[in-house]
């Protein structure tokens, strides 16, 4: 996705070069508000911790504005068959593999343990690392619980799915609101049926988005273009992430709890009521 957009960006603007670089959900909203980068994808509830100052961030974000919702992401819990996990309230004492820190799944499941009085502390073992090591936790039986937050089907979960029975958890309503008293960026979401293999119900979780973000000064017309060249490019960019082929000005420039940039202001404007 980067990629292409690096492609959207210099065709449609003279003199300009994009560079691509790695990040994650946390990790890039640190770098647009320090400078170390312009333009950055995001995850909605990160971003929010970001301009409320709320850990894993030190201080108020001062320079991070919101350009675009993108496409929804799910919080997904995988558990061995079997292994009498049925709700969040059951990892005390078990084992958990999940992403980096850095990474927003990362900070999710922070949030998940403590909507139900736990620390890491409480677990007999936690695994940061990345999404082959905890799939081969599980496989191994070396790990009871793997958190990620990604878009649906994950390769990881199908890669697990191949070699192991699993099931996937649901976070009860009651789960969702100690949730959301903790970041007001959580919203319901559904994994229906038939995602994994084996899955023959809606599971019920946690959901946010991916969005663009950019800082607050940066120059508007770049904005003004990525929105532009996105928005007319919405069916190629389906071909590497599917759920984008959906989105309208009306989604993308919802309100999210971050302000929103000049530049994409201005392209939401022109849009008018599409």
């Amino acid at each position: 996705m980067g990629g292409a957009i690096k492609s959207i960006l210099e065709q449609r603007l003279d003199n300009l070069a994009v560079q691509v670089l790695p990040g994650a959900g946390i990790s890039n909203v640190l770098a647009i508000e320090t400078g170390r980068a312009e333009l950055a994808f995001a995850n909605t509830v990160s971003t929010v911790d970001a301009i409320n100052g709320q850990p894993p961030f030190t201080a108020q974000a001062q320079n991070v504005c919101n350009v675009a919702t993108l496409y929804p992401q799910y919080y997904q819990v995988a558990t061995l068959a079997g292994s009498g996990i049925a709700s969040p309230a059951d990892f005390r004492g078990r084992v958990l593999s999940t992403q980096t820190p850095g990474n927003t799944g990362q900070a999710i499941t922070v949030h998940l343990l403590r909507a139900y009085g736990m620390t890491d502390a409480d677990l007999a073992g936690v695994s940061y690392g990345s999404f082959t090591d905890s799939i081969s936790l599980m496989k191994d039986g070396n790990a009871d619980i793997f958190a990620l937050g990604t878009s649906i089907p994950a390769s990881a979960i199908m890669d697990l799915a191949s070699g192991r029975e699993v099931a996937l958890m649901d976070i009860p309503d009651d789960g969702l609101l100690r949730m959301q008293a903790i970041n007001a960026g959580y919203e319901r979401a559904v994994i229906p049926a038939g995602t994994y293999p084996n899955q023959d119900n809606d599971v019920a979780t946690v959901g946010y988005a991916t969005h663009f973000i950019a800082r607050c000064d940066l120059d508007p017309e770049i904005v003004y273009a990525l929105l532009d060249g996105t928005y007319t490019n919405l069916q190629d960019l389906g071909s590497i992430a599917r759920a984008v082929r959906t989105a309208t000005p009306a989604s993308m420039g919802r309100d999210i709890g971050v302000p929103l940039h000049p530049g994409a202001t201005r392209w939401y404007e022109d849009r008018g009521d599409e």
